[in-house]
């Protein structure tokens, strides 16, 4: 996780992000203000409930007012391969710092084996942004990805040829203005956890997509546990699975669990217990959640 500094709206992702707005009430520095305190309490149920979370603070040498959403560029994989993805926002590319795989390393033992640069891809204006645009059934080596400016075919094949997915590819669209315009992120309305998938299908406006999406979780031997799309506008598909102390949690923002149904929670809470935070900042300003703060690490330890 990447303790913000210099956090923000961010105007050259708000092109395609609709999730995003501009907070008139605050000042630059009382959204940085907030967010820091936002994220850190975050941190602090994680570490709580035994949670192993690496820190690491952005630096000012850039501007990088996303620098809090690292997972959309790295992944780290349990082959000790790690991989740098094409961004779309010039100012998120500077987000790629080399010295986080020396911390790793040196002070946290993970073994590095190999690094897999995709970032070429930005060249061709071409893009895929990490576990934002893919999710990854890591199991079962199935990787969903909702096609948009963000998320393109090409660089998404390289990466399940270099990592040995089987792609499932679709369509998510959203209500802006009357269209139904692209979700800029897979990760917004999806979530593949164990033995569930959350995911709200009412966005995959085609049919054939639609079930080839759900036969495949089904196949896979998971749940489907569907949210709606008010609730993915809320972030209900924006959740990550991690492990504590001897237990599974599904970690999530509070906005993303108030607004969801009782049945909803209980299917859940069948697999696993939930951990959830007051991200509302983070969310209106940077137009992600809980999920997009965390870069998990499955590299081998040394």
């Amino acid at each position: 996780m990447i303790e913000p500094i210099n956090f923000r709206y961010n105007e050259q992702t708000a092109v395609n992000n609709y999730y995003q707005k501009v907070l008139d009430n605050l000042t630059a520095e009382m959204v940085q203000k907030k967010a820091f305190k936002e994220f850190n309490d975050l941190v602090i149920k994680l570490e709580d409930v035994g949670v192993n979370v690496i820190v690491v603070k952005d630096t000012d040498l850039s501007d990088t007012p996303d620098s809090i959403f690292p997972n959309n560029w790295i992944s780290f994989h349990a082959n000790g391969k790690i991989c740098l993805y094409p961004m779309c926002a010039e100012n998120r590319r500077v987000e790629r710092r080399k010295d986080i795989f020396d911390v790793l390393k040196n002070k946290y033992s993970f073994l590095v084996d190999n690094i897999i640069d995709l970032s070429y891809f930005e060249k061709e204006n071409k893009f895929l942004e990490g576990t934002g645009s893919m999710i990854l059934d890591r199991t079962n080596k199935i990787c969903y990805a909702a096609i948009s400016v963000r998320t393109e075919r090409i660089p998404l094949m390289e990466f399940c040829k270099q990592f040995d997915y089987k792609p499932i590819c679709f369509t998510a669209n959203q209500d802006v203005k009357g269209k139904r315009m692209p979700i800029y992120h897979t990760n917004v309305m999806m979530c593949v956890a164990d033995r569930f998938v959350i995911i709200c299908l009412d966005s995959i406006d085609n049919d054939k997509e639609r079930k080839l999406v759900a036969d495949s979780i089904l196949s896979s031997g998971k749940e489907i546990i569907e949210i709606s799309e008010e609730q993915k506008n809320r972030f209900a598909g924006n959740m990550l699975q991690v492990l504590g102390d001897n237990q599974i949690y599904l970690i999530m923002s509070e906005s993303a669990y108030n607004c969801l149904e009782i049945k909803q929670i209980n299917k859940i809470e069948k697999h696993c217990k939930i951990i959830y935070s007051a991200l509302d900042t983070i969310e209106a300003c940077g137009g992600g959640s809980a999920r997009c703060m965390m870069a998990e690490v499955f590299l081998p330890k040394n």
